[in-house]
Order: C-alpha cells, then sequence, then structure tokens
C-alpha cells in the first residue's frame, strides 16, 4: 500500500520573488544541511526571453548511518548550522528507511547496501516568471528498483494578495520488496517524514532574513525584454510562441540531453485538491480546526479530497470530517467506514433537516429536563441535564422511545449549530460541549428497564454519528444508586468518551478541582447554588393522564426508523436483490438513487415483454443468513435466457462499497423493467508475484458474500422529469448541518444518466 503525505497550503508574507531568491541560496550546497554534501546540475534550459528556467540537478547526500541514527533519535535537534531544508526531507525519508533495514538486521539488504557511500536523488526545478510559479519534482534514483519515492512541491502566488506566496507539497512512498512488511516500514517512514515537516519553512524563512541583513528586500518582477524596430517580427512571434505555458526547447542537443519528464509540458504536476478556494491553507486550519500535525492535516486534506471527488460539490463540513478522523486515531480507512455509515443514516432518515422541520411535543418541552445553558470557561457550549429530576418511565409511556431519540438528536444538531457560533466568537476552534448532569434525586425509578433500554439505544446512536462532539461531561450529586446505572450504561460508552468524564458526589463539586474549575462563577446555576438563573426545565413526574398504550405509540407516525423513502436490500453472492418496474407508456422515465452500504455490486437494468413469476424471497435460504436489515428478492427465472426473455437496455455499472448512485433510464418500449443489484466478484489476480502479507490478511477479513444497498426507485412521466431534478425527492443529498454550501453543476438529462456519490 502506497503512503501519501499532502500537505495543506503554507502561505509566506512575502512576494514570490524575494522567495524565489531566497530558495536559490540552498544551491549547490547547503551548510544548514550537513548530510547534503552536493548537487550537479545535470540539465538546464532557459527561455530566449528569460521567463522560463528548467535545472534538473542530481542531489547527493552522505551516508553516514551511525550520525544519522543519532539524529533519528533526537528527531527534533536541530543542526548546528540551523534547520533543515524542505527538500532534505525526501533524502532524509530513503535513509530512515535504510535504517530500518538495520534494525530488522536482515542480511540481504546488508549486501546490497554494502559499499554504498552515498544516496542519490533526482530533481527537476520549473521556474516561470511570467506565470510566477515554481514546480519541484524529486525522486530517489538509488534503490529505485526497490523503494519509489516522489516528491512534488509548488509555489504560486496568493490567490487573494499578489504580494504573497503560496506553497503546496505532497509525496509518496512505495516500497515495492521488504519481505512481506512494506506497508508497516512505509507507515514508519512516512510518519518520521511528516514529523519534521513544519521545519521545512523554517529554512526559507532563515534565508530571507539572511538577504534582509544584506539590504535585499525587494527583488523585481520579469518583465518582457525589450523589443528593437528591426527584431520587430521575430520578437512578436516569440510573444505568441511564449504566451503557451509549453517549454519549447529549440536546441536539439539539449533535448537530447534533459530527461522525459523535464520535456513535459507543463512540467507541473496536476492540483491535488482543485481551485484554490477549494483548498486548506495552514491559518485556516489553526484558525478553525486546531493546531495538527502535518500527518493529521494530511489525513484531513486526503480524506476531504475524496469526498470532494465522489459527492460532486457538496461535501460535509471540515470540522466534520475531522471529529471522525479523531475518533478513529486519524487512520483514513477507519474514519471512512463510519462517517460513510453515519452519512447514509442522516440521509435515510433525514436527519439533516430535524431542526427545521420537527418542533418537539408539548410534554417534551415541558418535563424533559436538559436544555442550553451559556459555555464554560473554554468557550465550549454548555448543556445541562438535570437527570434526577427527569421522570424517563413517564416520558417514555407518554411519548415513545422514539421520540425521545430524536429529541436527543436535535439536541446534537443544536449543538453542532452552536460549536460554530461559538468558533466565530472566540476566535479559536471550537468543536465540542461541555455537558453538566446533576443527579440529585435520582433513585430505582431511573432504572426501570425500558427506560435503560432506551437510554441505552440513544447513547449507541450519538456514539456512532456524532464522534468527538462531548468536550467533557461533568456529573454532579452522584448519589448511591450511581453505581448501578454507572455499570449497565459505562460499557457502551467509547473508551476516548469514558476519560472526559468527572464525576463528584454529594458536594465535592464546591471544592478544589470542582465545578469552578471549568465553569465562571457568574454562570453557575442557581440550583447548584450559583448566581445565574437556570431557563432548563424543572422536571417534575408526567401525568399519567398523557401516557398511552403501547399499540398507541406504534401507530404514532413518528417512528424514525420508518420514516424513510428508502429501502433496504441484502445481497448475496449468487442471489442478487431485483425489483419490478412496469412501464405502460414508453418514454417514462426511471429514476433511482441506492447506496452500496456494503461489499460491491454490479447494477444491470433488464426488459422483458412477460411478467416474471411472483418474486421469491430468500432470507435465509441456501445461505443460512438471516437478514434483519433487509430483503433479498429475485424475478428473473433460472431458464430465462438473455436475448430471448429477456434483455439488457444499460451496460452493467460496478458500485463500490461506500458509493451512492443516481440516474435515470428513458424507457423506449412499454413492458416490464427489472433493476438488479447483483454481488460482484473480484478478478483473480493474474501477477506473477507473490502477494504481500497486507493483501492477504485483507483478503481474510472478508467473512461472508454479502452486500447491503439501500434503494428509491421512483417512476415519472418524461415531460415531468426533463429539465427539472426537483421533482425527484431522492436527489437531494444535502447536509444542511454538516455541509459547506457550494454550487453544483446542472447536469442535462439524457436516455441513460447515472452520476456518482459516495455517502455510506
Amino acid at each position: 500500500m502506497v503512503q501519501k503525505y499532502q500537505s495543506p497550503v503554507r502561505v509566506y508574507k512575502y512576494p514570490f520573488e524575494l522567495i524565489m531568491a531566497a530558495y536559490e541560496r540552498r544551491f549547490p550546497t547547503c551548510p544548514l544541511i550537513p548530510m547534503f554534501v552536493g548537487s550537479d546540475t545535470v540539465n538546464e534550459f532557459k527561455s530566449e526571453d528569460g521567463a522560463i528556467h528548467v535545472i534538473e540537478r542530481r542531489c547527493k547526500l552522505d551516508v553516514d548511518a551511525p550520525r544519522l541514527l543519532k539524529k533519528v533519535t533526537h528527531g527534533n535537534d536541530v543542526s548546528e548550522g540551523g534547520p533543515r531544508r524542505q527538500h532534505e526531507l525526501t533524502l532524509q525519508l530513503l535513509c530512515n528507511w535504510m535504517l530500518l533495514i538495520n534494525a530488522f538486521s536482515l542480511s540481504f539488504f546488508f549486501l546490497k547496501i554494502a559499499g554504498v557511500d552515498f544516496v542519490y536523488f533526482v530533481q527537476k526545478n520549473s521556474l516561470n516568471s511570467r506565470e510566477r510559479t515554481l514546480h519541484i519534482e524529486a525522486h530517489n534514483e538509488t534503490f529505485s528498483n526497490r523503494v519509489m519515492i516522489n516528491e512534488h512541491c509548488c509555489y504560486t502566488v496568493h490567490p487573494e494578495n499578489e504580494d504573497w506566496t503560496c506553497f503546496e507539497q505532497s509525496a509518496s512512498l512505495d516500497i515495492k520488496s521488504f519481505f512481506g512488511f512494506e506497508s508497516t516500514v512505509e507507515k514508519i517512514a512516512m510518519k518520521q517524514y511528516t514529523s519534521n515537516i513544519k521545519k521545512g519553512k523554517e529554512i526559507i524563512e532563515y534565508y530571507l532574513r539572511q538577504l534582509e541583513e544584506e539590504g535585499i528586500t525587494f527583488v523585481p518582477r520579469w518583465t518582457p525584454p525589450s523589443v528593437t524596430p528591426s527584431s520587430e517580427t521575430s520578437s512578436s512571434s516569440c510573444k505568441k510562441q511564449a504566451v503557451s505555458m509549453a517549454v519549447v526547447i529549440p536546441d536539439a542537443t539539449l533535448k537530447e540531453g534533459l530527461s522525459g519528464d523535464a520535456l513535459s509540458s507543463p512540467s507541473a504536476p496536476e492540483p491535488v485538491v482543485g481551485t484554490p478556494d477549494d483548498k486548506l491553507d495552514a491559518d485556516y486550519i489553526k484558525r478553525y480546526l486546531g493546531d495538527l500535525t502535518p500527518l493529521q492535516e494530511s489525513c484531513l486534506i486526503r480524506l476531504r479530497q475524496w469526498l470532494q471527488e465522489t459527492h460532486k460539490g457538496k461535501i460535509p463540513k471540515d470540522e466534520h470530517i475531522l471529529r471522525f478522523l479523531r475518533a478513529r486515531d486519524f487512520n483514513i480507512d477507519k474514519a471512512r467506514e463510519i462517517m460513510c455509515q453515519s452519512l447514509t443514516w442522516r440521509k435515510q432518515h433525514q436527519v439533516d433537516y430535524i431542526l427545521d422541520t420537527w418542533t418537539p411535543p408539548q410534554v417534551l418541552q415541558d418535563y424533559y429536563a436538559g436544555g442550553w445553558h451559556h459555555h464554560d470557561k473554554d468557550g465550549r457550549p454548555l448543556y445541562v441535564l438535570r437527570l434526577g429530576q427527569m421522570d424517563t418511565k413517564g416520558l417514555v409511556r407518554a411519548l415513545g422511545e422514539e421520540a425521545l431519540l430524536r429529541y436527543v438528536l436535535s439536541i446534537n444538531e443544536e449543538g453542532l449549530r452552536r460549536c460554530e457560533e461559538n468558533t466565530k466568537v472566540f476566535g479559536r476552534p471550537i468543536s465540542s460541549w461541555t455537558c453538566l448532569v446533576d443527579l440529585e434525586g435520582l433513585n430505582m425509578r431511573h432504572l426501570w428497564r425500558p427506560g435503560v433500554k432506551a437510554l441505552l439505544r440513544i447513547i449507541e446512536v450519538v456514539e456512532a454519528n456524532y464522534p468527538e462532539t462531548l468536550g467533557r461531561l461533568l456529573i454532579l450529586r452522584a448519589p448511591r444508586v450511581f453505581p448501578v446505572l454507572w455499570t449497565l450504561v459505562s460499557p457502551f460508552i467509547d473508551d476516548n468518551t469514558r476519560r472526559k468524564f468527572l464525576i463528584y458526589a454529594g458536594n465535592d463539586y464546591q471544592g478544589p478541582g470542582g465545578l469552578l474549575d471549568y465553569i465562571d462563577k457568574e454562570i453557575i446555576p442557581d440550583f447548584l447554588s450559583g448566581e445565574c438563573m437556570c431557563e432548563v426545565p424543572e422536571g417534575g413526574l408526567v401525568p399519567k393522564s398523557l401516557y398511552r398504550t403501547a399499540e398507541e405509540l406504534e401507530n404514532e407516525d413518528l417512528k424514525l426508523w420508518t420514516e424513510t423513502i428508502y429501502q433496504s436490500a441484502s445481497v448475496f453472492k449468487g442471489a442478487p436483490h431485483e425489483i419490478l418496474v412496469q412501464i405502460v407508456d414508453a418514454s417514462s422515465v426511471i429514476t433511482w438513487d441506492f447506496d452500496v452500504c456494503k461489499g460491491d455490486i454490479v447494477f444491470n437494468i433488464y426488459h422483458s415483454k412477460r411478467s416474471p413469476q411472483p418474486p421469491k424471497k430468500d432470507s435465509l435460504g441456501a445461505h443460512s443468513i438471516t437478514s434483519p436489515g433487509g430483503n433479498n428478492v429475485q424475478l428473473i427465472d433460472k431458464v430465462w435466457q438473455l436475448g430471448r426473455d429477456y434483455s439488457m437496455v444499460e451496460s452493467p455499472l460496478i458500485c463500490k462499497e461506500g458509493e451512492s448512485v443516481q440516474g435515470s433510464h428513458v424507457t423506449r418500449w412499454p413492458g416490464f423493467y427489472i433493476l438488479q443489484w447483483k454481488f460482484h466478484s473480484m478478478p483473480a489476480c493474474a501477477a506473477s508475484s507473490l502477494p504481500r502479507v497486507d493483501d492477504v490478511l485483507a483478503s481474510l477479513q472478508v467473512s461472508s458474500h454479502k452486500c447491503k444497498v439501500m434503494y428509491y426507485t421512483e417512476v415519472i412521466g418524461s415531460e415531468d422529469f426533463r429539465g427539472s431534478m426537483t421533482s425527484l425527492e431522492s436527489s437531494h443529498s444535502g447536509f444542511s448541518q454538516l455541509s459547506a454550501a457550494t454550487t453544483s453543476s446542472s447536469q442535462s438529462h439524457s436516455s441513460s444518466m447515472i452520476s456518482r456519490w459516495r455517502f455510506c
């Protein structure tokens, strides 16, 4: 597995030309980097007007294992000459890899590196003074048959201030052979790489100070050379040629000397994230998201990039992405998995619109003893819950479990909104809230079994969909019965969340280390002997006259889990899921919207002139697998032949786990159309090389041949569909509380239209 790094945009508040003057001082050698012993210019090209300058260098690094080992052991030390420069990090990465070889004591690799005194890298710089850009590409030459290191850097003018300069860099590491431990070694090496990445900016600043000491504070911009009348004709053609970004090298000899990469047009790598407006700069991250390590920044940017590519213009907010990354210790794959599941859940149950479309019943407003109350000393929104004064049994009997769950979800959605507001008010990132729980009055009535069951379910849903939103939980006046309740609920609470709990018995919260350490005295609620009047309802017993029977609650049109336009289905190997759509009028439009929640599937659309047999449901069948989360219906008879009994009207579409697919098909004939989701089998690996250990372990994790999809279909007339997707409810896949407002381009509607989004 290739390890990748992507930096945010780092801003130098200096003009581009001055940054370039500082950058050039690092060659051919740099005394600040003792291990960087020199560089030789391999090829060089300058355009006639001086706007384009391409130079390719072969950089040499001294391999001194004991000295390098000492530097790695004291990773934060800076050499006597000053901080290391950015591109030395790429060189050091290969050296760190070599140290790992020594650590594993692999005699085979000792033979390979025996007698090697230097490690070589090739670096190509492409400077365009007209456009004010510098693109840098570097790769290793030494051991390139076993390890591939690639780094791309770019200096550009700030899009909003032409006197500032932006810098970005990305890197990838691919170890091709390390006895099956490639992935592990790659992760260690990339971690070492990113641990030093921020020091790269220091060396530019060092040379900027040096220039300032020499009295150089301004470098003029490039201007086209003056044109004499005698050469006006030839100069005009040169100007036309210079408009292109391509690097044109007229000298055939020079062409032969330059590598193929040096002749590319343009030499700059493609943007990693997109337009400048889509990118994250380091100042924005620090202001709105907090202090992140370079590796954490890279994880955020890469996951955000994945969402941008798959969500077609609308993605969750950065704070939301960061919460899921933190919940999984910045493991991108794990964070993406739980985030996709949560986004599917939000979409299925339309949680995004809960604050705008749902009003809590009056019973909740009167007897739910909880509410928002100012903020704590860290600026986090403060939620006060008087659990001991709340009649949980009465609320469940009067409203049911679903209404309580929905109310808790609305509280969490409001908490996200308040975090955004406080971030703006306090001028620093606020991504979580503090919850103060007063347990005075807690007794055995609160341990009523259905009430505890409802509490456990609420905890499970909140843990899965609102990770890292609880900054601190203050539990006050815990009575003797509290340990019983804690024993019941604590196994369902994440370890990271449990570490945020502070529990005080009796009046301990009034002493040292108590409430005053976290909440200002002026806003301590009056019921806790404070001075601030708290508007949180006092709770109390719910009148039994408001109780409803189980049948009434079940029939209440309030059940969150059934209030959805989507259906779920399971897809097994050898048992696809199929639905029937009968079309009476030709040119009708079949629309679909489905999420692949588990596994990979193939989506097909078939047409038949005759109706299939009644559907066969496969819930157990030969698979011996129950499917509570969805049905499995098969319509196409085994004796039917493709091309005779039915025909394919759309090309098969392979859909990966995590994708959300929306599309339509304009029918040509009346009859019966069958939409099919079929298990997708991975093709056998044709490679002759031995599989990597990581690939084998990953394949062992697939425990069953089962996929799961969540789908919605609709048939509408072509006159209603054309030019209007607003009639299709499933096309609105936004995140009202979690997404940044972006504008997506309008789509033209052809006879077949499929767009992929990934939500689950």
